[in-house]
């Protein structure tokens, strides 16, 4: 008998032994975050109606809980402890979306990995990390926990956090189980507002929202959350098409399904249910195992058993979705938390692991005149500007529950550390927060700018304006900081733009205002030191963005992997509302599909980023014109480092599908790679693309790979237009792939 077949006989004799209640109990999570362990809960962990529990990371706590979980109850069945461990746990990582402009899984599952070591130290063997809701709307508050707009690079990275949470097996020291959230569709909430209805045609979750869920599930992801939202009519809590048929049928997942804090009882709020016992119904039904910190389960899963609306099956099921995780977690041979055994928090490797991921996730929007990076050989003075230049708290970012404001290094403490007495650091806050709106210090400000050779200005929105339930109608610099920088514009000096925020923002007020642009996210611990290394040209910026980002409001949702509609803009075929005569006679003849009063482009575009040495992209080519399906082609092009310093530079791969059974995206991203090159240098980059690569979903919800032609480019930017095509010749497959 091999370890799985192991596994399973023992659930199988576990779920003999239980009572109703019993199971019922490990289909119950529960709050733990007070400093000590109450009558209650010991009294129900010790009756076995307790199978996990939340928020408490005390080390001594949490192993009193599992004490009395394995010695104290009938059958001794361990807790799972989950922990919100988003973007790092004691040592704060860049937020999600930040960790995506990195294109770098490796770097993801490294900082992963170090969140997970540090939230076991605690006792923690859970997390409800990563997030995969594809996010196309900046208006919504949950686009900072996100990993962007593309379901092939959320696919990518998502499987390396999956890898660094959970280890190469999940019962070593200092791995933790995984959760891919929120299944699914969230991100494509109404109006970017949080909770709303979500209303996606199949195919196009199909194609888009579910692929990043089904390649964690693929790479083994331990759990799957659901999502708060309505999803075309029925909510992901009470979703059968996706829980049961797309996830357990389709995908074949043996994880378990845990609900979002609550929503099982929120499915009356909905109104899909008339009460909790109904809402307990239809979740248990759909396939939700877990409830997270609710009573529906607990006070009406055994009634409706008793009542025959619930069949034994569906909860034996469920429960043994749980047990095999909490079996794979090896907490059956060894529940308790041993902190020595693991390395120290916030450690220097720990701190060197956030700065690596802080320095590759900052996005140079813009470098007009070759500004940056400054000099500390000529410069002699330097003014730091901004609400957002020393606040150590709000560089973390979103959803940080364990990390400490006091151990991250700003952007004024780091410029002032790297260029020590050389440079005249002069430093005014000038706003309170993002929001404020008061202007008495801009004259202050002007002075101190007028008076220095560069003026950098740090902008944004505080951490509290991004995440869970803060949405944001208007994405632009809020309260006076437009105005901070057309004041300081007027001074005449160099100003270098650093924005820290939760999401992309509308720079449009600003971006010509500004000469350069570092977009550093909510970097982190280690986010000032990162920001200053790229400032003075110690290392060269090489984060792309993860995301589109607009150039209005009006123009969201707005993404590089769109359809070609029946009349794409062109160029030539656009007209400004400002040239229009207004007793011109109203036509559509040469119209197409684009807004009067705004460009029809992003501000910058999905994959942007610059660096400061050039890279020339040529002789992109491909090993065949023409495959057969299950065959590969090799495409390549050159890259030359044009500039006078190595750098790294993301490789990105396009291919649009020209002809096919659905409409295809006018590219898909479908391959990306970091290549680092010295000055002059010139390489070949290759990517492999195999047919499977090219599968979508077809009219009758299959997958499927058409012959046909296809294109394909090769270059820094979802924009590059170094491009050449390839076609598949073989008959396509009439069944899934």
């Amino acid at each position: 008998m091999n370890d799985a077949e192991l596994i399973e006989a023992q659930i199988r004799s576990l779920i003999a032994q239980m009572t109703l209640a019993e199971k019922i109990g490990q289909m119950q999570q529960v709050n733990a975050s007070s400093d000590h362990v109450p009558e209650y809960l010991r009294d129900e962990l010790c009756a076995g109606r307790i199978g996990s529990v939340l928020n408490q990371v005390d080390v001594d706590i949490v192993n009193e809980l599992q004490r009395i979980a394995v010695e104290d109850s009938r059958l001794g069945i361990p807790l799972l402890v989950g922990r919100d461990v988003i973007h790092g746990f004691k040592t704060v990582l860049p937020i999600p979306l930040g960790q995506a402009a990195t294109w770098n899984p490796h770097a993801i599952a490294e900082g992963a990995r170090l969140a997970a070591r540090e939230a076991a130290s605690t006792g923690v063997n859970w997390t409800f990390a990563p997030m995969l809701d594809i996010s196309r709307d900046p208006r919504w508050g949950r686009i900072a926990e996100s990993l962007g707009e593309d379901p092939y690079l959320a696919g990518k990275l998502g499987v390396a956090m999956v890898d660094g949470f959970q280890g190469d097996d999940m019962d070593d020291a200092g791995s933790i189980a995984a959760c891919a959230k929120h299944f699914a569709g969230y991100g494509a909430s109404e109006s970017g507002r949080d909770y709303a209805t979500t209303n996606i045609p199949e195919n196009e979750l199909r194609n888009v929202y579910l692929q990043p869920f089904h390649t964690a599930v693929d790479a083994g992801v331990a759990s799957i959350m659901t999502s708060f939202s309505d999803l075309n009519g029925v909510p992901a809590t009470a979703n059968e098409f996706l829980l049961r048929q797309v996830l357990r049928e389709e995908w074949t997942f043996d994880g378990f399904v845990v609900s979002d804090w609550d929503s099982i009882r929120q499915l009356s709020v909905h109104g899909l249910t008339a009460n909790d016992k109904d809402s307990a119904l239809e979740a248990v039904t759909a396939g939700v195992d877990l409830e997270m910190e609710g009573d529906a389960y607990r006070n009406h899963l055994v009634p409706l058993v008793e009542e025959g609306r619930l069949d034994m099956e569906l909860v034996d099921k469920a429960v043994e979705n749980i047990l095999r995780s909490k079996f794979r977690l090896g907490l059956f041979d060894d529940p308790y938390t041993q902190p020595d055994a693991l390395p120290a928090m916030a450690d220097e490797p720990a701190m060197a692991v956030a700065r690596m991921i802080a320095l590759q996730s900052i996005v140079m929007l813009k470098n007009d005149q070759d500004v940056l990076p400054l000099s500390v050989d000529t410069l002699k003075s330097l003014a730091v500007i901004g609400p957002l230049a020393d606040a150590a708290h709000q560089q973390l970012g979103t959803w940080v529950f364990d990390g400490d404001p006091a151990q991250s290094i700003t952007g004024l403490k780091a410029i002032r550390e790297l260029v020590g007495e050389d440079v005249d650091i002069r430093y005014q806050r000038v706003l309170e927060t993002s929001r404020s709106k008061d202007k008495t210090q801009f004259e202050e400000a002007v002075g101190l700018a007028t008076n220095s050779d560069v003026v950098i200005v740090f902008l944004g929105e505080e951490a509290i304006l991004s995440g869970e339930a803060h949405s944001r109608a208007d994405i632009g610099l809020p309260g006076a900081q437009v105005e901070l920088v057309e004041k300081l514009r007027n001074t005449g000096k160099p100003v270098i733009a650093v924005i820290l925020a939760g999401r992309p923002l509308t720079l449009s007020d600003v971006v010509d205002k500004v000469d350069a642009i570092l977009f550093a996210w909510h970097p982190g611990t280690m986010g000032g030191p990162a920001i200053a290394d790229l400032l003075f040209g110690v290392e060269s910026p090489s984060g792309k963005l993860p995301v589109t980002f607009p150039r209005l409001v009006g123009q969201i949702p707005i993404y590089y992997n769109q359809k070609n509609t029946g009349k794409p803009p062109t160029p030539d075929t656009t007209v400004n509302i400002d040239d229009i005569n207004a007793r011109a006679p109203q036509t559509s003849l040469g119209m197409t599909c684009f807004h009067l009063d705004v460009a029809y482009t992003p501000l910058f575009a999905f994959g942007h980023g610059l660096s400061y040495t050039g890279f020339d992209y040529s002789n992109i080519r491909t090993s065949a014109s023409e495959i057969r399906m299950g065959e590969a082609l090799t495409i390549s092009a050159d890259l030359v480092n044009s500039g006078e310093i190595a750098a790294e530079e993301v490789v990105q791969l396009y291919v649009r599908d020209l002809v096919a059974n659905v409409t295809r995206p006018v590219r898909e991203l479908k391959g990306f790679t970091r290549v680092k090159i010295q000055p002059g240098q010139r390489v070949t980059v290759e990517f492999q693309l195999h047919t499977d690569e090219l599968a979508f979903y077809g009219r009758n919800q299959k997958k499927m790979i058409e012959v046909g032609d296809f294109h394909v480019w090769i270059g820094g930017s979802s924009e590059t237009m170094l491009r050449t095509e390839f076609r598949i010749v073989s008959k396509p497959c009439d069944g899934a792939v």
